[in-house]
């Protein structure tokens, strides 16, 4: 019997986790693995064995000097190195951006909460529409990296999207489902509580407005995602580099 293409799932919070995602991959007969790369024990030495490599959000900047973000960076360099098709969400997309040199900073404004994104001329075929629904909750932002192409921009960040070959890196979430939404408004409450800023919704607009919103997001998602399943399969068909390398 054929082998299923394994993918890589770096989760660094327990309420971030793959969601949406993780149904759409399991859907096309791949096989997840999760990993929380702050933990020494639960991350791969290297990607022998991964067809995929998806990186989600974080509360940590991917400018910190932290052992794992290191670690982790490095794999997505060896990723781009090897042709392992790597997905981004957020501090994943910031950290697929550094990793092909791009500059990652503070953004002039926080970005929380939901928001309509324009896809860019070149990206309206991936994403099937000129106008898309995304969730956000970011600090920082990335600039595009040099031979990737813009497919994705905001009216308060223009860089929200970018593909280099199957390389794909969104700073939104298009993965998170209501449950997601639910746990990020109770662990976040005290974080919007009182701004008053126009790039920042209520927890009351955040929530109110999930159930409207997540069935055109997920469409979005589900055609976004499998176009990068497809880079996974090709990779997969050419060979993933053997078994899957032991926890370092």
């Amino acid at each position: 019997m054929p082998t299923r293409p394994v993918v890589a799932i770096f989760q660094h919070h327990p309420h971030q986790g793959p969601g949406f995602l993780l149904h759409v991959l399991q859907g096309a007969g791949l096989r997840p693995e999760l990993f929380d790369p702050d933990e020494r024990s639960d991350r791969p030495a290297d990607l022998r064995g991964f067809a995929g490599l998806v990186v989600l959000g974080s509360d940590h900047s991917v400018n910190e000097d932290r052992p794992w973000i290191h670690h982790e960076r490095a794999l997505v360099r060896q990723a781009v190195r090897d042709g392992i098709p790597v997905m981004g969400h957020c501090f994943g997309s910031q950290l697929l951006a550094q990793a092909l040199g791009a500059r990652v900073g503070r953004s002039c404004r926080p970005q929380i909460g939901w928001k309509r994104l324009r896809a860019t001329p070149e990206g309206r075929e991936l994403l099937g529409q000129a106008e898309v629904w995304s969730f956000n909750w970011h600090y920082e932002a990335f600039g595009i990296p040099r031979g990737a192409t813009r497919v994705l921009a905001g009216a308060q960040g223009l860089n929200k999207g970018f593909v280099l070959g199957p390389h794909m890196g969104f700073q939104c979430h298009f993965e998170v489902t209501q449950e997601t939404i639910e746990d990020w408004c109770a662990e976040g409450a005290k974080e919007v509580a009182g701004r008053d800023e126009p790039t920042v919704q209520s927890i009351e607009q955040m929530l109110s407005q999930a159930p409207q919103v997540l069935p055109d997001m997920h469409a979005t998602a589900r055609r976004v995602y499998a176009r990068w399943i497809e880079g996974v399969r090709r990779r997969h068909s050419r060979g993933a580099g053997g078994t899957v390398a032991g926890r370092g």
